[in-house]
Parts: C-alpha cells; sequence; structure tokens
C-alpha cells in the first residue's frame, strides 16, 4: 500500500513538473514582416549595400562608399508593437527605423526618422534612441547601465520596440532601455540600416534579422509597462543643440523673457500656456486688438532661430525679426520682417500683396514668396519654422526644406521694399539686433519648441 501511494505521488509530480515546465503559449496575434525566402513587402533606400533572405533570416552586408543603406517596409505604421532579433559583426553599427520617411524634397530623399540604435560598440547604446538625419540622439542610454550591459556580442538580441501615440519604450533582451515621449512624426515605414563604411574598416560584414514581426490592433492590452522615467523631448534642448549651443527662447511653462510689443509687461489677455504650448486666442482675426504681439525682451542680431508651429482653419499670424518696438506704437503689429504664418486655403491674405504669393506661409510677409512646393503639413498638424540670418543673408525653412533666402540691404531687397506695404518706414528691415515677435493677429495659432541660436 505504501509502495502505491509513492508510485502516485511520483507520478504526480513528475506529470505537475513536466506541465509547469511547459514554454507558455503566446496568443499575441502578431504579424510577421518576412514572407518566407522573399523580401516581398520591402524596397531598398539610401545606398548600395546588399539585402539576402535564407530560411527567414534576412541578413545585410556592407559595402564600401556608398551612403547608409535601408531595407524599408512598403507599408507605413503609426501605432505598434515591433519584435525582432537580430545578430550583428562586432565592428558594424545599425539600427531599426521606426515612423521614418524619405521625400524627394528632404536632403534628396534621404530616409529620415526615429532610429533603434544597434550599438556592439564599448558604448553600448543598443536600443537607443537617435533621430536619423534630423535631431541626433533623443534617448541615450548613458544613465541606464543595465541595458548598455544586455547587448550580446557576437550573438543573437531581441527588440521589443512600442511606438503608441507620442510615446517610444524599447527593451533589449528584456531589458528596459528606452522610454522617449516625442511628437515629431507620428507615422512611417520600418526600416533595416546597413551603415555606411568608410576607411579602414571592412568590406563584407553583416547583420541579420529574424523573426521581425509587428502587431497594430489592441495595443493596450498587450503593451507593457516599463520602470523608467521618460525622457520628454517638448520644449527641450537635444544633446546636439546643446552642443551647438543653442538656447530655449520659451521656457514652456511662464512668460519670462517676454512681454507685450507695446507693453512693459506679458499681456494680461489674448495668449494662453496649456501643456507646454504657447497660444495665441482668437478673438476675431483683428491685428493686434486683443492681447497684442509678443516680443522677447534681449535683442538678436546674427541668428539661428527654430519655431514649431500649429495653425486652425482660416488663421493668420506671424514669426517677426529684427523688430524694433518703438515703430509704430499705435494701432496694428509692430514692425519688423516677417515669416508668415497662414491658412493658405482660406485665408484671404494668400492672395493679397504687392508682389504675388508673398503672403502665403513661410513668404516673407509682402516681399518675397516662399517656394510653392514648399512641404506643408496639413491645418491641425504641427510645422517647423526655421529662420537663418547671417551677416544680412538670410533663409527661411519649412519642415527641413529652404523656401527662400535673400540678402538684407542689397538693391534686389530695397526695391521690394519700395513696392510693398514696408515703403512708409525709413530703413525697414535693416536694424543691426531687434527683438523676435510672435504675432497676434486675432485668430487661433500654437506654438511650442522655440529655441534660437547667437552666432
Amino acid at each position: 500500500m505504501i509502495k502505491l501511494i509513492n508510485l502516485t505521488v511520483f507520478l504526480f509530480a513528475v506529470i505537475c513538473f513536466s506541465s509547469c515546465s511547459e514554454t507558455k503559449k503566446d496568443n499575441t496575434p502578431w504579424v510577421s514582416l518576412i514572407e518566407g525566402n522573399t523580401l516581398n513587402g520591402w524596397t531598398v533606400k539610401g545606398g548600395n549595400a546588399t539585402y539576402d533572405v535564407e530560411d527567414g533570416v534576412i541578413t545585410g552586408t556592407t559595402v564600401k562608399n556608398t551612403p547608409n543603406t535601408f531595407l524599408t517596409t512598403n507599408e507605413y505604421y503609426d501605432n505598434f508593437i515591433l519584435e525582432l532579433d537580430f545578430m550583428v559583426d562586432s565592428t558594424m553599427n545599425s539600427g531599426i527605423q521606426i515612423r521614418s520617411n524619405s521625400f524627394p524634397h528632404y536632403q534628396n530623399g534621404r530616409v529620415h526618422g526615429y532610429q533603434i540604435e544597434i550599438d556592439p560598440s564599448k558604448r553600448a547604446w543598443s536600443a537607443g534612441v537617435y533621430d536619423e538625419a534630423r535631431r541626433g540622439w533623443l534617448n541615450p542610454l548613458d544613465e541606464n547601465p543595465e541595458a548598455q550591459k544586455a547587448f550580446k556580442q557576437n550573438d543573437w538580441n531581441h527588440y521589443r520596440i512600442e511606438a503608441i501615440g507620442d510615446t517610444i519604450k524599447t527593451w533589449i533582451n528584456d531589458v528596459p532601455a528606452s522610454y522617449l515621449i516625442d511628437d515629431k512624426t507620428a507615422s512611417g515605414f520600418i526600416g533595416l540600416q546597413v551603415h555606411s563604411i568608410h576607411g579602414e574598416q571592412k568590406e563584407g560584414t553583416t547583420i541579420s534579422w529574424k523573426n521581425v514581426k509587428i502587431l497594430t490592433e489592441n495595443l493596450d492590452k498587450y503593451s507593457k509597462e516599463t520602470p523608467l522615467n521618460p525622457i520628454k523631448t517638448k520644449n527641450q534642448l537635444t544633446i546636439k543643440e546643446k552642443n551647438e549651443g543653442w538656447k530655449m527662447l520659451w521656457d514652456g511653462k511662464t512668460t519670462n523673457g517676454w512681454r507685450g510689443a507695446k507693453l512693459e509687461i506679458f499681456p494680461e489677455k489674448g495668449w494662453e500656456i496649456i501643456d507646454g504650448e504657447l497660444i495665441v486666442l482668437s478673438s476675431g482675426g483683428g491685428e493686434s486688438a486683443a492681447g497684442g504681439d509678443i516680443v522677447t525682451e534681449e535683442l538678436y542680431g546674427d541668428f539661428e532661430l527654430k519655431v514649431d508651429f500649429k495653425l486652425t482653419p482660416g488663421a493668420n499670424s506671424g514669426i517677426k525679426y529684427y523688430v524694433d518696438t518703438d515703430i509704430n506704437k499705435g494701432e496694428g503689429s509692430s514692425i519688423g520682417l516677417e515669416y508668415q504664418i497662414l491658412d493658405d486655403d482660406l485665408h484671404p491674405d494668400a492672395k493679397l500683396g504687392n508682389h504675388d504669393g508673398s503672403r502665403t506661409v513661410a513668404s516673407l510677409y509682402d516681399l518675397i514668396q516662399a517656394n510653392p512646393e514648399k512641404p506643408i503639413n496639413e491645418i491641425g498638424q504641427w510645422n517647423t519654422a526655421y529662420i537663418r540670418s547671417k551677416n544680412n543673408h538670410v533663409e527661411h525653412w519649412l519642415n527641413g526644406v529652404k523656401v527662400l533666402e535673400y540678402e538684407r540691404g542689397s538693391d534686389d531687397f530695397l526695391k521690394l521694399v519700395s513696392e510693398s506695404k514696408y515703403a512708409k518706414w525709413p530703413n525697414f528691415g535693416l536694424l543691426e539686433k531687434g527683438s523676435i515677435l510672435l504675432q497676434d493677429h486675432g485668430d487661433r495659432v500654437i506654438f511650442k519648441n522655440i529655441k534660437i541660436k547667437s552666432l
């Protein structure tokens, strides 16, 4: 009897051990991005590195004297969870592009966007977030030693990447690596990078990827928590910007450094600060009729300026520079050179002015039309204005593309001024230094990430 009981207990233990040791089945409805031994659904962009697939494994191989090469999905993805395995040569650098794009107007089609780094070097920033061909490092791993140690040299590594809303989270071999909150790009392709090689670097080194799978539905159900504190880029300088000498022109929270163009203080009405956004309120479309324009307390000569702006339907505003607030203390806006902000389709100003097209978005207001092929995002989406002024040479850029340039004080410039609404203002646009101005034109327009670099 005792032997029978012992045998029963033994069999039960074996069954229990066997059952408990079974791998838990993954019921996640993953979709594979690799179709057998083909590269169907993928396109090579950028350089001339090669890609092959065998037994469900994609292998990229370096080629000398060619730019970064990307094997990109034909399909675009916005919100998703992506998992994959990779093995990389120890001498290489690579990455996984997400929400990335290639436009003819942007650096001749160069691939740009978020990159989840693959870094087998001693730095060990694998699974950090880099902004390829744009802003540089957004979420390095210098303060995450556990993730740095998680990378396995000369072996397969596993990535999990969650891109949901403004949040990007990554894991390397199940170790939390990055936690980024950034709203620069909401959608784009996925890409597998083979980095360019130069000099003494050996040609023919490889990186391989397998088990590339994606989830695009019911993401809340499958998303994982991370113990990391998020890195937020809103109203913050990137690592690259800090190294280049940029400064925040607006801190994202207060009115410090700004005042009303015709006031000693910041306007008490007409402007709001909500969730890191500086908002000029709608007041009927009148020019400086509510809170009025706001200007920097500091004056700037040669400079670079970046401002993110978002239009509402039919809205009008502007960014002015070399502003002298002692000019035109009466009704209307303060006087200065203006980067026009406008809904070209709905606002009548787009068809007005003494020079055709000179009142459209990104134009030098009433003087020079921005390139009609300019890359403007839809109303309600963010755009980035960039102005550079150095030794009287001025450039307007929109969303990374130069749309006009001119020379302050040149004969051509003076002629344009003489034919414009500014003809009555002596020496218009010729100040050595002036304020930066955000315009109240009575329409709701939103600003953030206001940054400046003195040259």
